[in-house]
């Protein structure tokens, strides 16, 4: 069948011809539309048929065109572009950055009288009208100026959200009808009237389409031949300049395209040189050479960020996706973000996300066999919110390859869910610094001391202001890492050492949601976006939180107990240079500053002297503080001095197959770190090896000054009197103690005036001054009066007052008072920091009149 025969009825050519020229309407409109220009000229006055053409829309409002989003991170003083976006590849540059071969191959081949003409070129105009009779189609006769409209249109289309609105829009400016070209013609000599000739070539050739996602002639020729468009040869330009015509058929990224390719751009050559625009030897040589294409692709999107930032391009990305300021919806704000060209300079140091890659890499692979494993380094700047580096032990990869590849994924590990789709992890023992605060908050010393022994806790005795279920009911069985068992402590202590039944023991003495709200307002909140918890066994860590909650968290008491909400953005900018607001960290008092520098009098001791030591460089003051969620699934180390805080996480990133019983069941858990090592390090060090070596290398960049001393009343042992509980019963005088605040021990009977199994004694002594919490040890009596003592004899010693003496000034005190040292109880013990301890009291009394060898016990304090 021949090519053009259809299964419309046959046209008669001439009378078609005759009706356009006779009565037709439309035949008066392609009239004035040719004739318009030239009326314009002469100043003749429009006819009837002028007026029909003229009642269309002649102004086309020019709108910016879509441009790549670009962002950028500095090294040292040098920024560097580390990813780009667009649903658009285009660089949009002025006319003096385009090569006058590549203005002169477009106006040659698609508007030789592009400077002539005020819009509409007649001559092509009627043709096309000839050929639209013959063809029912709407093609040829578009000037450079109707093609802008066209292109222009098509943008406008583009950028609508609907998806039904955009598709009608795209439709009318593209449909093949001569309603469309008379369209085009009418708002092209608009155009000519808005805009300089220049002015419509420059936008011209920025707007064109140049084969896939490749817009503008900057674009193209960054993309064909890995060059600006200014340094583009005659033959390339040709080859550029010829493929506007039907861009996917001309892109030489295709073999099979190259003959097609070469075609054509000889055929813009010859039109160059018959427009006079080049010369014989000119066109003769350009036409002879081969096209040597240097396809250089544009590395668009977060998998080809550059610089180890895959994770915190994609990070950027969603805050700008889910922040309101760059769009009503989620439709328009990704809009924007791909084709507004903002300039995003960010807050990330590379020479430092250097340094966190190397170091995240060196000591915790990508995945191993036995578990899945993951590792995140989170660090942030005190007092600003800065996010200085982001990093995982993953390949970041977004497809749906990433499920099959263990060592990767799209799982933002440090962010929370909305910014990157994880669900936080439990963070142990690191929280606790929220009780801590919440415990000086309250009025308590950080020398005030706590009974830690193990026990179950009564939920029912601790408060919690917005628990909907409080107060809460049944035993809570605490117990401390390793079955450790202690007696007790300080809160200083319990720090050090990480106590969770002392720690237990001063929340029941708080309000659960004073310290959950301090926690959320220095930033550790919930990474899934649901409300934290308050109850009880939250205060050891089992909200699951995103490393970069806990580290701007820390980096608020570094800061003195003002919260900075982590921003990644410093600036955005449009390519015009227009300033566009970026989200700013909210910086909030959170907790006061006495209260702060309590907190981190204690917490640098956990880094010279607690489990912190290992994560510690020795290069100056920080504060900080290891966590390890139940059976070691996650562990943490989080260390901040004055100038950077670092959250460090190596843990399960889900549930792993472990084994299968005798019965053929599978069973699943989460593995411990504790039982396994990678590159040389056991799995709960790998933390500390990250942390100490980070920080090395970024203190002496950011600093590490040393805080205010607290307020003395912080660091002040309160003292109580122990009450007189002689001759209760020992489970009354047990109340009496712990009401008082006190520990209580039961010891041996003894023989005593009481009756049995009520006090006889304590010790210390009823009305005694001690340190609150301290532990009083009750004496049962045992009913049996206690033998009349014979009157001493005459050589009787006087019992010496050695209190305040260490135990060996005690003991020379002793002898020189004639006492022997047979049979004494007298023991050696040492205070909280390892020093000699001084004695409290001695039983008997000082005064008391005794034999030589008569048995005397000293107490020294701890």
């Amino acid at each position: 069948m021949p090519s053009n025969s259809s299964t419309a009825p046959k046209r008669n050519v001439l009378a078609s011809v005759l009706g356009l020229l006779g009565m037709s309407g439309i035949a008066g409109v392609l009239v004035a539309a040719m004739m318009t220009p030239i009326l314009a000229v002469a100043g003749v006055t429009a006819n009837s048929t002028i007026t029909l053409f003229e009642s269309l829309p002649d102004y086309l409002e020019i709108t910016p065109l879509q441009q790549k989003t670009e962002l950028y991170a500095k090294r040292g003083d040098k920024e560097e572009k580390i990813a780009e976006f667009y649903s658009q590849n285009r660089v949009e540059v002025p006319l003096d950055q385009m090569s006058p071969y590549l203005q002169d191959a477009v106006i040659a081949t698609e508007d030789p009288r592009f400077y002539e003409h005020g819009g509409v070129d007649v001559m092509s105009a009627t043709r096309a009208v000839l050929e639209s009779v013959v063809s029912d189609s709407g093609s040829g006769a578009s000037t450079i100026t109707m093609q802008y409209v066209r292109n222009q249109r098509v943008q406008a289309a583009e950028a609508l959200l609907d998806p039904v609105e955009r598709q009608q829009a795209f439709n009318e400016a593209t449909e093949r009808s001569a309603g469309r070209k008379l369209q085009e013609m009418r708002l092209a000599i608009g155009v000519e009237k808005q805009y300089s000739k220049d002015q419509i070539l420059e936008g011209y050739l920025n707007i064109a389409l140049f084969g896939g996602q490749i817009y503008g002639v900057e674009s193209a020729a960054q993309y064909y031949f890995g060059k600006p468009a200014k340094d583009l040869t005659l033959a390339e330009a040709a080859l550029i300049g010829g493929m506007v015509q039907e861009p996917n058929a001309f892109r030489i990224d295709d073999e099979e395209n190259i003959p097609a390719a070469t075609d054509r751009r000889n055929y813009v050559l010859r039109r160059m040189y018959e427009e006079g625009k080049i010369k014989k030897d000119e066109y003769e040589q350009a036409r002879d050479s081969a096209i040597e294409p240097k396809i250089t692709p544009a590395r668009h999107g977060c998998m080809n960020a550059t610089n180890n930032t895959q994770f915190f391009c994609d990070y950027v990305r969603k805050v700008i996706e889910n922040d309101p300021a760059f769009g009503a919806t989620y439709e328009e704000r990704l809009f924007n973000f791909q084709s507004k060209g903002y300039q995003i300079h960010t807050t990330l140091d590379l020479e430092l996300q250097d340094q966190v890659t190397n170091v995240l890499n060196q000591y915790v692979p990508k995945s191993v066999d036995y578990m899945k494993l993951g590792a995140a380094v989170s660090a942030v700047e005190p007092g600003t919110g800065r996010i200085l580096a982001m990093a995982q032990n993953k390949d970041f990869d977004e497809t749906s390859e990433a499920a099959k590849n263990p060592n990767a994924t799209s799982v933002n590990y440090n962010a929370d869910k909305k910014y990157g789709q994880s669900g936080g992890f439990p963070p142990g023992s690191t929280y606790k610094v929220f009780t801590l605060a919440n415990w000086i908050q309250s009025g308590h010393s950080v020398n005030e001391t706590v009974n830690a022994r193990n026990r179950v806790f009564d939920q029912a005795n601790f408060q919690d202001s917005c628990g909907k279920d409080a107060p809460y009911g049944g035993g809570w069985d605490v117990n401390n890492d390793g079955n450790q068992r202690f007696g007790t402590v300080s809160a200083v202590q319990a720090t050090i050492q990480s106590i969770n039944t002392a720690y237990a023991a001063m929340a029941e003495q708080l309000d659960q949601c004073v310290t959950r709200d301090i926690a959320v307002g220095m930033g550790a909140h919930r990474a899934d976006g649901q409300e934290s918890g308050s109850y009880p066994s939250d205060i050891l860590g089992t909200n699951e939180i995103a490393p970069m909650s806990m580290a701007t968290a820390y980096a608020g008491f570094a800061n003195q107990g003002e919260s900075c909400s982590p921003v990644a953005i410093e600036s955005i900018s449009l390519r015009d240079g227009t300033e566009i607001a970026p989200p700013e960290s909210k910086c909030k008092q959170v907790i006061s500053k006495d209260v702060a520098n309590a907190v981190n009098y204690v917490l640098k001791q956990v880094t010279t002297s607690g489990f912190s030591t290992a994560s510690n460089p020795g290069m100056g003051p920080l504060i900080g503080k290891t966590g390890t969620s139940d059976n070691a699934r996650d562990t943490w180390s989080i260390m901040s001095s004055t100038g950077i805080s670092l959250a460090v996480w190596v843990g399960n990133t889900d549930k792993q197959y472990m084994y299968t019983d005798d019965a053929g069941d599978k069973h699943y858990d989460w593995v411990s770190l504790y039982n396994v090592g990678f590159n040389g390090v056991s799995g709960t060090q790998a933390r500390h090896y990250i942390a100490h070596d980070i920080l090395a290398y970024a203190i002496p960049k950011y600093g590490a000054n040393d805080w205010p001393e607290p307020n003395p009343e912080a660091l002040q042992t309160p003292k109580a009197n122990v009450p007189d509980v002689t001759g209760m019963s020992i489970e009354a005088a047990t109340t009496a103690l712990e009401e008082a605040g006190f520990a209580v021990t039961v010891g041996s009977s003894v023989d005593s005036s009481q009756p049995a199994n009520t006090v006889a004694k304590t010790s210390p002594a009823a009305n005694t001054s001690v340190p609150k919490g301290s532990e009083v040890t009750i004496s049962p009596s045992n009913g049996r009066k206690p033998n009349q003592r014979q009157q001493p004899s005459a050589g009787d010693h006087a019992m010496p007052d050695v209190t305040g003496m260490t135990l060996d000034e005690a003991q020379s005190a002793l002898r020189s008072a004639g006492f022997v040292n047979g049979g004494n109880n007298w023991y050696q013990a040492t205070d909280r920091n390892g020093q000699p301890g001084k004695v409290t009291r001695t039983d008997p009394p000082a005064g008391s009149m005794l034999t030589k060898d008569a048995k005397i016990t000293i107490y020294v304090g701890q």
